[in-house]
C-alpha cells in the first residue's frame, strides 16, 4: 500500500479525483454485488506497485471523463482493501472541508442503502477523524449490528471507547476482536492503550510485546513499549525501546520527545538537547518541545540559540500556546503575568480540574488539624533538607501530620530521619492518582501541602481530583500553578509584594519573615579543605556561585566576566556538573576575553563537606531571573554573604527575602549595573567585606532566617487561619501572618 501514497503525494489532484470516484460509488441506488466488481482485483492488488498502477489508471480515466470506469476501480480498492479508506482519512485529517464532504457522501449513500455495513463503518471512521467520538461509536455499533464479527469495526469501536474514557469497555471490545483474530495488531495496540490508561502498565506491556512478537520492527509498538516501561520505572529498557523505534523511523516525533525526556531524567542533557532540536526541526509546534530544547541547552550552558529560542518561547507562551513547561518557563521568565499565562495553559491541557471532585464540601470535626505533605523529594533532596526540622517540631497537640511519598525508600539518612518525623509515612509511589486522592479523602485530611508544584516527579492530578478541603502550593515550585483547585501559595512580602498578587491563581499567604523554612540542625564539617584540594589558586579573590547550571544566563555571565577582568587574580568558582558544562562555560569565558583557567569547577561531595567549602569563598554571586533558593541559605548558613539582584517574579526574589530575614538588606541591589558595582567594591575593599561577614556571623543565630521554631509557629498560624475559614464556610482569602515572638 505504501506505493499508492507515494503516488498520492506526487499528484495532489488525485485526492479530488478519488472523491469524485467515491461520490459516484456512494450515491448508487444499491450496494454493488460481487458480479459488478472486477473479479480478480483481490489478486491484482498483490503488490504496492500494482496498486499504484491501478490508481494511475483510475486517475487517467477520470481525466478523460470516464467516471464509471474510474469509480469501478476505486470502488474495488475500497471494498477489497479497507485500509485504503483509513489511509485516505489520514491524508485529509485536519482538512475539515474534505472530511465533511466525505461524511455527507456516505450519509447520502446510507439514505439509499441503510443496511450497508461498510458505509456505516466508513462514516464512523470519518466522524472519528472529525473528533465526533460519540457519533462515531453509534456508527460502529450500527456496522456491527449488520456484520457482528468484523474485526476492524470491533477494533475501531474499542479505540473510540478509549477516546471517550471508557477504558474497561474498550478493553472488552479489543478482547472480542482478538478472540476472532489473535493476531489483530490494531486490537493489540488498542488493548495496550486501554490497559495503560487504567494504570495496568504490566498488562499493557504484554499487549505491546505481543505486537512486537508479530512484527519486531514495528516502530509504533516499540514506542508504546517504551511508554509503559517508563511507567513501570524500567527506564533503561524504555530508552532501548525508544532507540529501536528511532532506528526504524528516525523522524518519529513522539519517540524523539519521549527519549529526550528520559535522557533529561538521566541528566544526559547534551543528548536530550539533540533530540529536542531535531524534534523542533521536524515539527516546530510540537507541544512543549521548544521549551524542552531551551532548558536542555541551558543545563549544559549551550547559549548558541538562546536569544532566538527564548524570544519565540516568550511570544508563543504569551499567546497561550503549549510552547514550554511551566518549570522551564519560570527559569527564564522575569514576568509574573507571563508565568501565570503559561501555567494556566498547561493546567488546562495536562491537569484540568476533574469533573467530579472527591471532596464535596464536608466539614470534618477532628481534635487536631490533619495536615498532609505530598512530595517525591522526601529523601536526600533540597526540599527535605530545608523542611526536616519543621516536620520534627510540629505541635502534635494541635496538628496530626502525615507524609505522602511518591518515590520508593532510598535508604539514605534523610529518609530515615523523615520517617521518624511523621506520625504516618505513606509510600504511595505505586498507587494511581485517583487512588491516592481517594485515600486522602478517606483519611479526612484537612490541608494538603503540595511540595512539588510542576517540578520533576510531581503528581498534580492528585490535587485536580480535589480530595481535600484546603490545597496549598509551597516551597518546591516558586511560582503560581495557575490552577483554581490550588487554594493558597505561601510566600512573603518580598517574593510576592501586594502589587504582584494578581499574577497568582492562588490566594497569597504572607509569612512575616520569609517564605523559606530552614533546618537549624544542618551540620557543617569541622575541617575546611585547603585551596589546593578544591583546585582553587593559593591566593586571589574567589567569586562563588553554586547554583544549578540552567540558572546561569548570558547577561549575568557577562557581568561575572567583567568582574574577573577588573579584579586581578580573581576566579569564579562554580558547580561542576560534567565536562560539557565546564567546556561550554570556558569557551564562553574565552569569547569574552577571560582565560579559561579563571573558572574553577567544584566536584560534588557530601552535604557537610559541601557546606564547609563555602568558607573558602569570598562572596556568593546570585543569578537572575532565577535566584538561589536553598543554595543561598546554604551559603548564608556557612557564613558566606550573598549578593543578589531581584527580578519581577517569585523565582527572582528569593535571595532578597532571605537576606532581609538574616539582617543583610544592603546586599540587595536594584539592577545588574548596581550588582556589578557592589560586587567590585566588595572584592576590592577587604574591610567592608569583613564587616559584612562579621555581621552575618552575629545575625545567623539571632535573626529569623534560621529560627526553625519561630517559622513553625508562623506556618502553624497560617494553617489554623486557613482551617478556620474553611470551618466557617468561607472561601480562601489572601492574608498576612502576624509575627509571633
Amino acid at each position: 500500500m505504501k506505493g499508492v501514497f507515494v503516488f498520492l503525494n506526487r499528484a495532489g489532484r488525485l485526492i479530488s479525483a478519488c472523491y469524485e470516484c467515491l461520490r459516484v460509488y456512494l450515491t448508487k441506488d444499491a450496494a454493488p454485488d460481487a458480479q459488478e466488481s472486477p473479479a480478480p482485483l483481490i489478486d491484482t492488488f498483490a503488490s504496492a506497485e500494482l496498486v499504484q498502477s491501478e490508481f494511475e489508471r483510475a486517475f487517467e480515466a477520470h481525466q478523460q471523463g470516464k467516471l464509471d470506469e474510474a469509480a469501478s476501480i476505486y470502488r474495488s480498492l475500497l471494498l477489497r482493501q479497507p485500509n485504503q479508506f483509513d489511509n485516505l482519512l489520514r491524508m485529509i485529517r485536519g482538512q475539515p472541508k474534505k472530511l465533511t464532504a466525505a461524511a455527507d457522501l456516505i450519509v447520502r449513500s446510507l439514505n439509499c442503502d441503510p443496511d450497508n455495513s461498510t458505509a456505516h463503518f466508513q462514516l464512523g471512521s470519518v466522524l472519528r477523524a472529525q473528533g465526533r467520538s460519540r457519533e462515531a461509536l453509534a456508527s460502529f455499533d450500527k456496522a456491527l449490528a449488520l456484520d457482528a464479527d468484523n474485526v476492524e469495526t470491533i477494533t475501531k469501536r474499542g479505540a473510540v471507547l478509549s477516546e471517550l474514557g471508557r477504558h474497561e469497555e474498550a478493553m472488552a471490545s479489543c478482547d472480542r476482536a482478538l478472540a476472532i483474530n489473535p493476531d489483530a495488531v490494531d486490537a493489540l495496540f488498542n488493548r495496550g492503550h486501554a490497559l495503560s490508561a487504567l494504570g495496568k502498565s504490566q498488562q499493557a506491556l504484554e499487549s505491546f510485546e505481543c505486537v512486537l512478537a508479530i512484527n519486531p520492527d514495528n516502530a509504533i509498538a516499540q514506542y508504546n513499549r517504551g511508554v509503559v516501561l517508563s511507567e513501570l520505572m524500567r527506564f533503561e529498557e524504555a530508552l532501548a525501546s525508544y532507540d529501536h523505534a528511532l532506528a526504524i523511523r528516525p523522524d518519529y516525533v513522539h519517540a524523539l520527545n519521549n527519549r529526550g525526556d528520559l535522557l533529561s531524567q538521566f541528566m544526559l542533557h547534551e543528548r536530550a538537547a539533540k533530540d529536542y532540536s531535531r524534534l523542533v526541526e521536524i515539527e516546530p509546534d510540537y507541544e512543549y518541545a521548544l521549551g524542552n530544547k531551551l532548558h536542555a541547552n541551558l543545563q549544559i550552558c549551550n547559549w548558541k540559540q538562546f536569544s532566538t529560542d527564548s524570544a519565540r518561547l516568550f511570544k508563543d507562551a504569551g499567546e497561550g500556546r503549549r510552547a514550554g513547561l511551566p518549570f522551564h518557563f519560570v527559569a527564564i521568565s522575569n514576568s509574573g503575568p507571563e508565568q501565570l499565562t503559561c501555567a494556566r495553559s498547561y493546567v488546562a491541557h495536562k491537569c484540568p480540574p476533574m469533573k467530579t471532585p472527591i471532596w464535596t464540601g464536608e466539614r470534618y470535626r477532628h481534635d487536631r488539624i490533619r495536615v498532609a505533605y505530598l512530595s517525591a523529594d522526601l529523601s536526600n533532596h533540597a526540599v527535605a533538607s530545608l523542611m526536616a526540622e519543621l516536620f520534627e517540631k510540629h505541635d502534635r497537640s494541635k496538628f496530626e501530620v502525615s507524609a505522602w511519598s511518591f518515590t520508593p525508600d532510598t535508604g539514605d539518612d534523610m529518609r530515615a530521619r523523615l520517617r521518624k518525623s511523621f506520625e504516618q509515612f505513606n509510600d504511595v509511589g505505586r498507587m494511581t492518582d485517583i487512588d491516592v486522592a481517594t485515600l486522602l479523602r478517606k483519611q479526612e485530611i484537612d490541608i494538603a501541602i503540595d511540595l512539588m508544584g510542576f517540578t520533576t516527579g510531581c503528581r498534580t492530578d492528585i490535587f485536580a481530583h480535589r480530595a481535600v478541603p484546603i490545597q496549598v502550593n509551597y516551597l518546591g515550585y516558586v511560582g503560581t500553578m495557575g490552577a483554581d483547585y490550588m487554594d493558597y501559595i505561601i510566600g512573603d512580602a518580598s517574593v510576592i509584594p501586594m502589587e504582584h498578587e494578581a499574577f497568582y491563581a492562588e490566594k497569597v499567604v504572607r509569612m512575616p519573615d520569609t517564605y523559606q523554612v530552614n533546618d537549624s540542625k544542618r551540620v557543617i564539617a569541622d575541617r575546611t579543605p585547603s585551596r589546593a584540594e578544591v583546585k582553587l589558586p593559593e591566593s586571589g579573590f574567589v567569586f562563588c556561585c553554586f547554583n544549578n547550571s540552567y540558572k546561569i544566563m548570558p547577561d549575568v555571565f557577562d557581568v561575572w566576566m567583567r568582574l574577573l577582568k577588573r579584579v586581578e587574580g580573581s576566579v569564579l568558582w562554580l558547580v561542576g556538573g560534567n565536562t560539557v558544562i565546564s567546556s561550554n562555560l570556558r569557551l564562553e569565558a574565552d569569547a569574552r576575553g577571560v582565560r579559561a583557567d579563571r573558572l574553577v569547577f567544584a566536584a560534588r561531595v557530601p552535604t557537610e563537606d559541601y557546606l564547609a567549602r563555602y568558607r573558602l569563598a569570598d562572596i556568593f554571586l546570585d543569578t537572575l531571573p532565577y535566584n538561589a533558593g536553598t543554595t543561598a541559605s546554604d551559603a548564608l548558613w556557612a557564613g558566606l554573604p550573598v549578593l543578589t539582584c531581584p527580578g519581577n517574579a517569585f523565582a527572582g526574589r528569593m535571595a532578597a527575602s532571605l537576606l532581609r530575614a538574616v539582617g543583610l538588606p544592603e546586599l540587595i541591589t536594584e539592577n545588574l549595573a548596581d550588582y556589578e558595582a557592589l560586587a567590585f567594591k566588595l572584592a576590592t575593599t577587604p574591610a567592608m567585606l569583613n564587616d559584612l561577614k562579621a555581621k552575618l556571623a552575629r545575625n545567623r543565630n539571632t535573626y529569623p532566617l534560621f529560627d526553625t521554631d519561630r517559622f513553625r509557629r508562623h506556618i502553624e498560624s497560617a494553617y489554623t487561619t486557613m482551617y478556620e475559614r474553611y470551618q466557617r464556610g468561607e472561601p480562601p482569602q489572601s492574608f498576612s501572618v502576624q509575627a509571633i515572638p
